[in-house]
Order: structure tokens, then C-alpha cells, then sequence
């Protein structure tokens, strides 16, 4: 008879397992975790440096952290001076957000990044550095505005951010083959309105650009995350690109 907790273990696994899309395994992700008192979630691989910002977006795999961060965060050009990431290229072991304050005591444009992400209730968190087989550099963090971890939950949030991200990579290539759901079809304008948000366009610019409202332009890429089951812009311009419904 297996222990009450690995018995739980296996449960929460299968439940990942039966997930049929990203979006199934993200909601189940945040079921499991929410008892840690985790409220965020995103994973990625590392773009390679020198990388434009619409194509380091194709690297995120999950995102569920509030709204509006992500996208500034790329925006803005926070991967190159985020404190996280450079720790997570430089140690392969998991660490709470905390451990690295002597990174970025003394650098402002990193401070900034950290200091921001409290803004958006992501001042408190723990990041899994991951290597995919192919050698690529990859991390799984959680986050929340309070998150306190014992060193046992530590190790829960370890086994399941590696199993569910490479869960994730195999759903992304089911979907990218067209084999995990009916394929997403945008209408034209939707179409150009992502991909002026891909380049990093305002809402009130996207309008602009197409001679429609801002509000129109909020409207069509509110359609497109529906349609991508994005829970942000950047979350979107990734699917979309990884499905090549844009360039």
C-alpha cells in the first residue's frame, strides 16, 4: 500500500496527465498549488541573448501572473537585467527570491525589476532552474505577494515544476502539430492587431495604427486571448507565434 502522501503524489500527477491542452494542465497547476499559498505561476526556456522582444515571447510556456506584468516586463526589456535570470543561468539548484537580494543590492536596473514585480503582487517567490535534453536553460517560478515555504514544500514545488513543465512541452507540440485541438482562426484584424502587439504597440497605438479606437483594439485582443486561451498579451503573441499565426 503506498503512503498516504505518495498516493497524493499520484493522483496529482494523473490529473496533469489528463489534461488535453496547456490551458487544462495551467488550471490544474494552480488548483494544486493555491494550497501552498502560491498565486502565480510561469515557466519558460531562456531566449538566447540578443534576441527581439516579440521573439522572446515564443519561449514563454505557462503564465498566470497578474495581469499586465508580464507583458511590461518584456516590453520594458526586463529580461536582461532581471536578477532571477541571471541566477538561474549561472546555479542549477532552486532558490527563493530572497536568497538573491546581494545580486541586485547595488544595481538599480535590477532592483527596478524586482521592486516592479512587487508592484503587481509578486514580491515573494521560488524559481526552479530546468535544463531541457537539448541543453537549453530553463526556469519554473511561483509567485505572491506573501509565500512562506518550508523546506519540504520547496521540494513539492521542485517535483512539480519539473514534471509539469515538461508536460507542458509535450502539449505545445501536440497543439503546434495541430493534433491537441481544432485549429485557432483569427479574423484579419484580430491578425493585425497582435501583431502590432507583438511589436510592442499600446493599446491606444494599435487603434491609432488601424484607424479604429482604443477600445476597439482592447476588443480584438480580448477575442485573441479567448481564442489562444492566453491569460496575457504576451501569453497570446507566444501561442501565436509557436502556431504561426503571426511572424
Amino acid at each position: 500500500m503506498l503512503p498516504k502522501l505518495v498516493d497524493h503524489t499520484y493522483d496529482l500527477f494523473r490529473s496533469f496527465d489528463r489534461a488535453s491542452t496547456v490551458e487544462d494542465l495551467n488550471a490544474c497547476l494552480v488548483r494544486a498549488v493555491a494550497r501552498f499559498g502560491v498565486e502565480s505561476t510561469f515557466a519558460g526556456v531562456i531566449p538566447l541573448p540578443g534576441i527581439g522582444r516579440s521573439a522572446q515571447a515564443a519561449h514563454v510556456l505557462i503564465d498566470r501572473t497578474p495581469q499586465g506584468w508580464t507583458d511590461r516586463y518584456f516590453r520594458v526589456g526586463h529580461l536582461d537585467r532581471d536578477p532571477t535570470i541571471r541566477r538561474l543561468t549561472t546555479d542549477a539548484t532552486p532558490f527563493l527570491w530572497s536568497e538573491i537580494e546581494p545580486l541586485y543590492r547595488e544595481d538599480p536596473a535590477a532592483r527596478r525589476v524586482m521592486d516592479e514585480a512587487g508592484d503587481f503582487r509578486l514580491r515573494q517567490g521560488f524559481t526552479v532552474p530546468l535544463v531541457t535534453l537539448d541543453g537549453r536553460v530553463a526556469g519554473f517560478s511561483f509567485g505572491a505577494e506573501r509565500l512562506d515555504l518550508s523546506p519540504e514544500l520547496r521540494g513539492m514545488l521542485h517535483l512539480i515544476a519539473s514534471y509539469v513543465f515538461g508536460r507542458s512541452l509535450v502539449l505545445s507540440h501536440v497543439a503546434d502539430e495541430g493534433g491537441g485541438r481544432p485549429p485557432v482562426r483569427l479574423t484579419p484584424r484580430e491578425r493585425e492587431a497582435l501583431q502590432w502587439a507583438a511589436a510592442g504597440k499600446s493599446e491606444w497605438e494599435i487603434g491609432t495604427l488601424m484607424a479604429i479606437s482604443e477600445h476597439g483594439a482592447e476588443k480584438h485582443l480580448r477575442s485573441v486571448h479567448r481564442k489562444l486561451g492566453a491569460g496575457s498579451r504576451t501569453h497570446a503573441v507566444a501561442e501565436a507565434l509557436r502556431r504561426g499565426l503571426i511572424t
